[in-house]
């Protein structure tokens, strides 16, 4: 009799556990991003004698970081109405070319014209998936062949790619000696997206057209008009992202965002955000990009061969993605 109450109670504290964790999916998320940091820092000591654990280190990581975080920033936006966008890297990739053809013209004509860009390819998909009905999985692909088949005729004329100081400033240097310049972008950018997605009613249309377009229908949304411009501000943030790796990288090619496709899914699901739509937000988004970057330098600092380093990303992906619904799997 007197064990009765302690078998009860077990899974009762753990049904409690979860449902903490299912309303703050960021406390799972911050443990293992620490844990990572802290493995990566034992790792880095033993294999070349200096500590990963410093404002250095820490600095480099968010400055990686935020590219990936800003395409993932549309890739949840999306997968909250239960789509995807297989369009985000070559829409990225568009908005390098975008600014490095109007470069001379300054960084403000630049980006205007990188964002207007990723604006067309995100209207094109969301007409295709909101008006037309096409699967947001075919629809984007497609957009993407389309995108990146235009970009390879343009790398191929002769162009002369001019990158403004400022975007270089933007993408890869840092103020008081720790501060990443493309934060200034990546900060207001997430606290518009938590904010909105929180307290403005389009943020709560997303989450109930993810949950059920056919009830949204029913009580009058124009749920293509919520697709479309979900889509849109897809591009648009992808567009962005673009921006941020030509001034890393200053020089625009045409694989330059492809790395990022893979993982700016992967930061979303990590993150929490359910890929049937309905359930998640850019918090977690945020922290499944920093460990996704914590993650690869690990790889680096292993001197992992490529088909390793592979199998290894997409164990811990895998992995991670496991625990996380282990640990919110609900009652």
């Amino acid at each position: 009799m007197s064990t009765m109450p302690e078998t009860a109670g077990g899974p009762g504290r753990l049904r409690e556990l979860q449902r903490v964790l299912v309303d703050n999916p960021p406390i799972v998320l911050t443990f293992v991003f620490v844990a990572l940091f802290v493995a990566t820092d034992i790792v880095n000591r033993a294999q070349v004698g200096e500590p990963f654990l410093t404002g250095q280190s820490v600095s480099t990581t968010f400055l990686y970081a935020c590219p990936l975080a800003m395409i993932a920033a549309g890739q949840t936006l999306v997968m909250l109405t239960a789509g995807v966008d297989l369009s985000v890297a070559t829409t990225a990739t568009a908005g390098a070319y975008a600014v490095a053809w109007q470069g001379q013209n300054g960084a403000v004509a630049g980006i205007v014209f990188a964002l207007a860009v990723g604006l067309g390819i995100g209207l094109v998909n969301g007409v295709g998936v909101g008006i037309f009905r096409v699967n947001p999985l075919v629809m984007t692909l497609g957009v993407s062949g389309v995108s990146l088949g235009m970009l390879t005729i343009i790398s191929g004329r002769d162009f002369t790619q001019v990158v403004p100081g400022a975007v270089k400033t933007l993408g890869s240097e840092r103020f008081f000696t720790y501060v990443p310049w493309n934060v200034l972008v990546w900060v207001p950018v997430a606290a518009l997206i938590i904010l909105g997605l929180r307290y403005s009613g389009y943020g709560r249309m997303l989450y109930a057209v993810g949950d059920n377009p056919l009830a949204c229908r029913l009580a009058g949304v124009r749920v293509w008009q919520v697709l479309v411009a979900v889509y849109a501000l897809s591009g648009m943030l992808s567009a962005l992202a673009g921006v941020l790796l030509l001034g890393f990288n200053n020089n625009a090619d045409l694989g330059l965002a492809t790395p990022f496709l893979l993982p700016s899914v992967a930061a979303v699901v990590i993150g929490g955000t359910s890929i049937l739509g309905g359930f998640g937000g850019y918090g977690g988004t945020i922290l499944g990009a920093l460990i996704l970057t914590v993650l690869d330098s690990l790889l680096t600092i292993l001197n992992a061969e490529q088909g390793i380093k592979q199998i290894l990303y997409g164990t811990i992906i895998i992995t991670l993605a496991g625990i996380y619904a282990r640990a919110t799997g609900g009652d």
